[in-house]
């Protein structure tokens, strides 16, 4: 068995300790060592963060090239291609990719990160070629909303008939960006929708479909995307509570820097219970999920609330003193956590 340096080297120094306290002979701790080998350089996990940052690269490219105007009009200039023809020639190219990835899965379904990649790169010329067509279709109503609903139905469609999770994904953004630009054009350019502003109208959103995920979970159809599903509304839920817990119901910054983040205390708490109730439900129900997000967001609450209140009034050496040693406090309990962990497996 292949195993990380760091998980060998504990390994052999638990074998060690339990040969001196004579829980284990000399030959059994020889036998234990050979059966595991440490890695000499993990590679799965480079072609991974490999294909994640060539891909981040390609959006950042795409972004730059579309923001550019001197680019844009000089491209104009060369091709004086109609919208339309973008559209089709985007989703054209679309097709393939999804088509060769769907080769791909059945005849390389070793090669996890590459097939992603294509369809993640089928997945951006999708949004190209909906984009290029709203401009074709042209509206002046400034209602894009609508098209970033077309494009849900169109990732739908996909992530069913591909069974990818991936394509699920951009299912879920969108569908959020919808959500966002929706209610941005129904409230006519008002921060505030039905009296609530961003983050709060994505609280709601994230309980939805969170609540959907859940049902997700019954139905045959859908479990393939219920783990997706869930943990995206999970993020949709606790980073808007995580916002909400430093700006408030606050519309814009200006608003905000007029009032003293003390007075938010009260959103404070109810982001806190929310980790807390997240926390509970996942050590009952055995949801790792559940139990990981209120963990970690009630962290960050925690230490969003130290450098709120005390960033400005206390001393920086007393400041990152008192950080350093929480830090260590929880690293030591963690580290005796995990040890145990370990030794009961």
């Amino acid at each position: 068995m292949k195993i990380d340096q760091e998980k060998s080297e504990f390994l052999d120094e638990m074998l060690e300790h339990w040969q001196e306290e004579q829980l284990l002979t000399e030959a059994e701790v020889r036998k234990l060592k050979a059966s595991y080998e440490a890695k000499s350089f993990d590679w799965r996990r480079l072609a991974q963060y490999s294909f994640w940052i060539a891909m981040a690269c390609g959006v950042i490219s795409l972004g730059a090239l579309l923001i550019d105007n001197q680019i844009l009009d000089y491209l104009k200039k060369l091709y004086d291609t109609p919208d339309s023809m973008i559209s089709l020639l985007s989703a054209a190219a679309a097709g393939m990719l999804y088509w060769l990835s769907f080769k791909r899965k059945k005849s390389l379904p070793m090669e996890v990160f590459s097939n992603d990649a294509i369809i993640f790169t089928a997945v951006m010329l999708t949004a190209n070629a909906i984009a290029y067509l709203g401009k074709a279709i042209g509206s002046q109503s400034g209602h894009f909303s609508l098209l970033i609903l077309f494009s849900v139905f169109v990732y739908g469609v996909l992530a069913f008939v591909f069974k990818s999770r991936l394509i699920w994904v951009f299912v879920l953004i969108s569908l959020g960006a919808w959500f966002g630009t929706e209610t941005g054009y129904l409230s006519r350019g008002n921060l505030y929708f039905l009296g609530m502003n961003y983050p709060l109208r994505f609280v709601i959103f994230g309980l939805v479909i969170t609540g959907i995920s859940l049902l997700f979970r019954k139905v045959k159809a859908f479990q393939f995307f219920y783990l997706s599903t869930y943990i995206s509304g999970m993020m949709y839920l606790f980073i808007s509570l995580w916002l909400i817990s430093v700006f408030g119901n606050f519309g814009t910054l200006d608003q905000w820097y007029g009032i003293k983040q003390i007075s938010l205390f009260y959103w404070a708490l109810i982001s806190a219970a929310a980790c807390a109730i997240s926390i509970m439900a996942g050590l009952k129900f055995r949801d790792e999920v559940a139990r990981e997000f209120g963990i970690t967001f009630l962290f960050l609450n925690l230490y969003t609330r130290y450098f709120e209140y005390f960033w400005d009034t206390w001393h920086k050496a007393l400041f990152f003193c008192v950080l350093a040693a929480s830090f260590w406090f929880i690293g030591r309990r963690a580290e005796k956590i995990w040890n145990l962990e370990f030794l009961k497996k």
